[in-house]
């Protein structure tokens, strides 16, 4: 192992992991999210062979959505029977494991904690099972008077979410068609990229003992609806986009590499943190430059690609958040990776599963595992929000030659790259460009309604609907030969105020 001049007591390493998946054979049984990580935590513990969990001083915990506790991180650290100096309980962000390790890292590098977790869990599948069936679990109690946290649909405008792209789901579509045009592909050729990409994922998630769903599907399976696999948004089905109804926990120990050594933990059962970055776009997507990119993500993949040399195939290892699919496709060409690349240690929020904001966690279990087991240099890549917020992590098994850098955040080269910014409107006529767009299905793959984003004739911003009964524009925004970004049509105004376009 690689020495350095750096003070051993300042050298933050990972000791430990623990996960676990719940899967109760009767219904109050399941483990409450509390429970999830209370065990995860205690395997952590068990990984790294030492006795550590005592002197736990810093305690990250990913916000829950599927059960409201009032003071969780008070809660697990009365379970676990210690008093850390930092207890932090953050906010909602699929990115937030990443940047809860980088900074535990930090916090050790500069002497401020000595044992950090980062831990996370949600038993979405128990709770809404128990929902259903009227079923009062036996946890703790639901804390109704806790505000519920901000989410994505809390920041956009009163528009968005009257046409239904308030959601994850019918914004992130956006993105898959404004990629697929820029990048100069037909929508056929993107499908088939996400598909081939998905595949991959679920190879991964189908040898991962923790993973929700233990099967490896082909392209097509993925990417064509049927009963079993519906339409969502276009171009999404089911099998394209994560699966929040899970019980899964993870939990990842940090020391000192002085701590480690005495307490006799095995240098080949070490990971260092040589650094990472951060950034955010705009929580208001209509207020972005455009959908082909995201600065931030670009400003955080770039920088930790330099802390490795340059060349993001320096990377034997990586994962690229998997909530859908042009999020790791814009990814990998930032990294300079080809459309071969192996996007995963885990299995995806698809398939392995996506207990939520904490889906990063198990990833991060999950890349420690793959350096102990030979690989040399890990990216980690969560991103949380409607590609909102960006953090990236370097591992290695190498320790590091220079300290853990203070400084992550990387916004001013993501706010330098942005450009002018377009006014949104509701009242437009005349012409309408198409920017992207989306078609939202129901439950039995029926329309809802298309939702096109315009640019008008005085170059402004404006969401339209499509109604359901207009057979021919939605069979344009649907061709899967040419994309309809860029065509023309004529906006008009419904009786009920809202835009509607229609193709030329």
């Amino acid at each position: 192992m690689t020495t350095t001049q750096l003070s051993p007591d300042r050298i933050p390493v990972i000791v430990g992991i623990g996960e676990i998946s719940d899967h109760p054979k009767e219904l109050t049984a399941g483990l409450e999210p509390l429970a999830l990580l209370h065990k995860a935590i205690k395997r952590a513990g068990q990984d790294s062979n030492a006795s550590l969990l005592n002197d736990i001083d810093s305690l990250d915990i990913v916000n829950f959505l599927s059960w409201r506790y009032r003071d969780p991180e008070q809660l697990l650290s009365d379970r676990l029977g210690i008093k850390p100096a930092h207890a932090y309980y953050g906010p909602v962000g699929g990115e937030s494991p990443i940047r809860y390790i980088h900074e535990a890292a930090q916090r050790i590098a500069r002497g401020e904690a000595k044992v950090a977790v980062v831990c996370g869990a949600e038993a979405q599948s128990t709770a809404t099972k128990a929902q259903r069936a009227g079923v009062d679990m036996p946890w703790t109690p639901f804390a109704h008077d806790v505000p519920e946290p901000k989410r994505g649909a809390a920041f956009q405008k009163p528009m968005a979410g009257t046409l239904g792209v308030a959601r994850p789901i019918t914004v992130y579509p956006f993105y898959e068609a404004a990629t697929a045009a820029h990048w100069g592909q037909t929508p056929r050729e993107a499908l088939r990229e996400s598909g081939e990409l998905w595949a991959r994922y679920s190879e991964v998630a189908s040898h991962n003992p923790n993973a929700w769903i233990k099967r490896t599907y082909a392209p097509d399976e993925i990417t064509t609806p049927s009963p079993d696999n519906r339409l969502i948004a276009w171009p999404y089905t089911k099998l394209m986009v994560a699966n929040p109804t899970v019980n899964q926990g993870a939990a990842v120990l940090l020391t000192s590499l002085a701590r480690a050594r005495e307490a006799g933990i095995a240098e080949d059962r070490l990971v260092f943190v040589h650094g990472g970055a951060s950034a955010e776009e705009p929580r208001d997507y209509l207020i972005r430059d455009q959908f082909y990119q995201s600065h931030a993500q670009n400003a955080v993949l770039e920088t930790v690609k330099a802390l490795v040399g340059g060349d993001g195939k320096a990377f034997d290892a990586i994962e690229l958040y998997s909530c859908f699919p042009c999020v790791p496709k814009m990814a990998r060409r930032t990294l300079g990776l080809g459309d071969d690349v192996q996007p995963t240690v885990t299995g995806g929020l698809t398939f392995f599963g996506a207990p939520l904001n904490t889906y990063m966690t198990h990833a991060a279990c999950a890349m420690v595992r793959r350096l102990r087991d030979g690989a040399k240099l890990g990216l980690l890549y969560g991103q949380g929000g409607f590609v909102t917020k960006h953090h990236a992590l370097v591992l290695s098994r190498q320790a590091p030659e220079i300290a853990l850098e203070q400084e992550t955040n990387v916004q001013d080269k993501a706010d330098a790259a942005r450009g002018a910014v377009p006014a949104f409107v509701t009242d437009a006529s005349g012409d309408g460009t198409v920017e992207s767009f989306t078609v939202i299905y129901s439950g039995n793959n029926e329309v809802e309604h298309g939702v096109a984003m315009l640019r008008t004739g005085d170059n402004a911003r404006a969401l339209a609907r499509v109604p359901a009964q207009d057979a021919a524009t939605l069979a344009h925004l649907t061709n899967l030969d040419r994309t309809p970004v860029g065509t023309r049509g004529a906006i008009s105004t419904a009786a009920d105020g809202v835009l509607e376009w229609r193709a030329e």
